[in-house]
């Protein structure tokens, strides 16, 4: 014969197996969307770079947006500016960031996770990951687009 806090013990345990496993209750899809981690769809770009993932809007239409991009170790962006402000914060790594037109990844500054960071419109500047994965996540009004802005 079970006790009562055995018969309690029991009963929270299954409780728990059932609001693990039940859909979230009484949030409306209309008012609050998320993603958890094993959600977000991450896909490498065609140099093999780094990994992006759109979490809001599109980057190459109109109107605002939010990506989250992983740079993989070693690999950084060459100097570029961009038409519009783009706001970023530092997730995880350390992001590095460089301005000018002339490419020195050993003149970058590095940029902790937790930290924001603004890209002016205009501005020429480079960034990426050194010896560890970095993922930033930048949101902004699109299109997005890049403009080349090294000087050899």
């Amino acid at each position: 014969m079970l006790k009562n806090w055995q018969i309690f013990a029991l009963a929270m345990a299954g409780g728990l197996v059932l609001a693990q496993s039940a859909p979230a209750a009484g949030i409306d899809p209309a008012s609050v969307e998320f993603q958890t981690p094993g959600q977000i769809q991450w896909v490498r770009n065609a140099a093999g770079t780094n990994e992006q993932a759109v979490l809001f809007g599109d980057p190459n239409k109109p109107g605002p947006y939010v990506v989250r991009i992983k740079w993989l170790p070693g690999n950084m962006s060459r100097p570029h500016f961009h038409p519009n402000d783009r706001f970023f914060s530092v997730i995880s790594g350390t992001w590095w960031v460089g301005t000018g037109e002339k490419y020195d990844p050993e003149d970058t500054v590095p940029v902790p996770a937790g930290s924001y960071v603004i890209h002016h419109a205009g501005k020429i500047h480079y960034d990426g990951a050194k010896n560890e994965e970095t993922i930033i996540q930048v949101s902004g009004i699109g299109p997005a687009s890049s403009i080349p802005a090294e000087k050899h």
